[in-house]
């Protein structure tokens, strides 16, 4: 017995000692105590997202026709304003109203889950009052609508595929439609593609801001049709304005067309000097 009892007692191989090499496992938490803490990041993740990343919005209106359809869902880049990035001619952008563009537009009353969707950019919002254009002029900008056009972009036609067929670039009218106006710092020229069926930038001239968009109130550029799935596609900036739209400072013309001056009158001193001193290499004086 009192072998058994020392080998059982004091044996190198002890409960306590083996419970130190072979642990029990720890019981895994279930996968419903799991979910609220997954659902909380992806909450904040999509909420990160929505502020500085990228942000769906709804089309409401027809303005923006064949580009954009109403019903559509946009994705809006809203991270490159944050570098300092600003509006660039023929991106379409998505921006708040700037001075009650949207009055009398009806406004949809969102239940209680859209709300909760669109407050973390799952669904657009239907509260906030944001419109989408697309950028034909900024800062230092002139653009001009005579007749039924084209557009005048610092003198310079657009050719403008995009535009709603059947619409002509300009509208005849008396109330906006037939313009010329320079782009001031800081803002940027908006016009619809459905160009006879959009109240834009024309149309909202006697406005605090003359129709212009302040940069600041530039939500960010809308780059790809992500809803519906046969609507799927990218908005890139149409080639016609490509064609070195930008107007040249006057500095910069006064520089370049003094370059010239400068050298024709350096070869005039030259060769003054050449044929009054016999001493310069090359004179051609007799010997």
């Amino acid at each position: 017995m009192d072998h058994d009892g020392g080998s059982g007692g004091s044996s190198p191989g002890g409960g306590a000692q083996g419970d130190g090499q072979n642990p029990q496992p720890q019981k895994q938490r279930s996968f419903w105590k799991e979910l609220p803490l997954l659902i909380g990041i992806a909450l904040v993740l999509a909420l990160l997202i929505k502020t500085f990343l990228v942000q769906a919005f709804s089309i409401p209106s027809d303005s923006m026709q064949n580009t954009l359809q109403q019903g559509d869902r946009v994705l809006v880049d809203k991270l490159t304003p944050w570098f300092g990035s600003e509006p660039s001619r023929g991106e379409v952008v998505v921006f708040h109203d700037p001075d009650n563009w949207l009055a009398g537009e009806p406004t949809v009353t969102p239940n209680a889950l859209q709300t909760a969707l669109s407050w973390i950019g799952l669904m657009p919002s239907a509260e906030e009052k944001d419109l989408i254009k697309r950028v034909v002029g900024v800062a230092g900008d002139t653009i001009e609508c005579r007749g039924t056009g084209p557009l005048m972009v610092n003198g310079k036609a657009l050719n403008e595929p995009y535009v709603y067929p059947g619409n002509t670039p300009c509208s005849v009218d008396d109330q906006g439609g037939q313009f010329k106006v320079t782009v001031p710092a800081g803002k940027i020229w908006v016009m619809g593609d459905h160009r006879q069926n959009s109240l834009d930038s024309r149309y909202h001239q006697q406005d605090r801001y003359q129709g212009f968009v302040p940069v600041g109130n530039v939500v960010g550029r809308a780059i790809v049709i992500a809803w519906p799935p046969t609507r799927w596609n990218t908005l890139p900036v149409p080639d016609t304005f490509d064609q070195g739209l930008s107007v040249t400072a006057p500095a910069a013309l006064g520089l370049t067309g003094a370059v010239p001056l400068v050298l024709w009158r350096r070869r005039r001193v030259a060769a003054s000097l050449t044929a009054g001193n016999p001493r310069v290499t090359g004179g051609g004086t007799d010997r």
